[in-house]
C-alpha cells in the first residue's frame, strides 16, 4: 500500500482508504463487515472513513468494534458532523452545539480518545462559519480532533474557511468529494481552490457506486444482491443507469484488460491519478472486494490511457462545478 500526505499536512493516508457509507449496520451483516475491514487491514489500508449519520450511527459503532485492540498510532480514523442524528432540533448541522455534543458520540462508537480528521459533512448556511470554525478549533486544542476537512464544500466555500482555519491557527487540510471518471465537477474549480490553500481531496465513489465495475448491462436488469436492488443504495444511483452510460462503460473493458487491471481497479487508478487526490475511499459488501480494489495502488496510467478513457466516456461524464451545491438549509 501506499501512502500520500493529506493536502500540505504531515500526516500521511493510505492511497486507498475504507469508508463504510451504505454498508455498515445496513446493507451488510456484522459478520460481513468485520471481515472487509479485517481484509483492509490485511492489505495495508490504515484510513478509515465513517460519519455519525451513517445507519443512524450504527456504521461508527461497527467501524469501533472491527478496529478495537488494533494498535491506534496506526490507523486514521476519520468521521462527520452534520446531518440528523436526533429528533431535536439542535441534533444537526454544524452549531457548537451539535458540534461538540457529537463529537462525544463518535468518540464513544468508535472507542477511541480522538479523531485523526473531523469533517463538516456539508456547509451549514444557518450557522455563522465563524462559530463552526471555532467549535472545531477548541476540539483541536483539546486533543480530541487533530485535523479538520470539510465535505462536498464549492471553491468559494473551501476558500473561506482556509482563511479562518489560518488565524484559528488549526489545520484544515481536507474535502471529501465525490469525483470519479463519470462525476469530474470538482476538477474546474474546487481542486485549484484547494491546491491554493493546501486542502487536499479524500474522494468517495470512484467506482461510481459500482457503475463502472460493468456489472450493470445496458437494457438488463441489475445482479440480483447488487447495490442497484438495495432500497437505500440504488438512491444514489438513478442518473447512473442510463442506457448510454452503461454502454459506454462497457467499452471501458478492453482499456481496463490493456493495462492489466480489472474495470473496478482502472476506475479506482484513474482518481489517484490527480495530484491533488490524497485518498480515494472505497466500500465493500465482500472481503474480496477490498482485495482487488486495493491493487489499484500505485498504478500509473500514461496519457494514451487517459485520453482513450475520456474518448469513450464522451459526453456522459457530468463536469459542470455548479452541481457541487451543498444544501440551502439544514434537513
Amino acid at each position: 500500500m501506499k501512502h500520500r500526505h493529506l493536502g500540505q499536512s504531515g500526516l500521511l493516508v493510505s492511497e486507498i482508504s475504507y469508508g463504510n457509507w451504505i454498508t455498515h449496520g445496513s446493507q451488510v451483516e456484522k459478520e460481513a463487515a468485520l471481515a472487509c475491514v479485517k481484509a483492509a487491514l490485511d492489505e495495508g489500508i490504515t484510513t478509515f472513513d465513517t460519519a455519525d449519520v451513517y445507519a443512524n450511527t450504527r456504521a461508527e459503532e461497527v467501524l469501533g468494534e472491527a478496529l478495537a485492540g488494533q494498535r491506534r498510532q496506526g490507523l486514521e480514523i476519520f468521521t462527520k458532523v452534520y446531518w440528523p442524528t436526533g429528533p431535536g432540533p439542535n441534533d444537526r448541522g454544524l452549531s457548537r452545539k451539535h458540534i461538540v455534543e457529537s463529537i462525544h458520540g463518535s468518540l464513544r462508537r468508535l472507542r477511541t480518545d480522538y479523531v485523526d480528521l473531523y469533517q463538516a459533512h456539508r456547509y451549514d448556511v444557518e450557522t455563522p462559519l465563524e462559530e463552526t470554525m471555532s467549535a472545531f478549533a477548541d476540539l483541536v486544542r483539546q486533543g480530541k480532533v487533530l485535523y479538520i476537512g470539510v465535505s462536498e464544500w464549492t471553491a468559494e466555500q473551501i476558500g473561506r474557511a482556509a482563511a479562518l482555519a489560518r488565524e484559528l491557527k488549526v489545520p484544515f487540510v481536507s474535502n471529501q468529494p465525490q469525483y470519479s471518471m463519470l462525476w469530474r465537477v470538482i476538477e474546474a474549480e474546487v481542486v485549484p481552490a484547494s491546491e491554493k490553500v493546501g486542502v487536499g481531496q479524500i474522494v468517495w465513489s470512484p467506482i461510481a457506486q459500482g457503475v463502472l465495475t460493468g456489472k450493470y448491462l445496458p437494457g438488463q436488469a441489475p445482479p440480483e444482491g447488487s447495490r442497484a436492488t438495495d432500497e437505500l443504495g440504488s438512491r444514489f444511483m438513478v442518473n447512473l443507469m442510463t442506457d448510454d452510460v452503461l454502454t459506454r462503460v462497457q467499452k471501458l473493458k478492453p482499456i481496463a484488460q490493456a493495462v492489466g487491471l480489472s474495470m473496478a481497479q482502472l476506475a479506482v487508478a484513474w482518481v489517484l491519478q490527480n495530484r491533488n487526490v490524497s485518498s480515494a475511499i472505497v466500500g465493500a459488501s465482500r472481503p474480496e472486494q477490498v482485495r482487488d480494489n486495493v491493487k489499484a495502488a500505485g498504478v500509473k496510467l500514461d496519457d494514451a490511457i487517459m485520453k482513450k478513457i475520456d474518448e469513450v466516456l464522451g459526453e456522459v461524464v457530468v463536469r459542470d462545478p455548479k452541481r457541487t451545491v451543498s444544501p440551502a438549509k439544514r434537513p
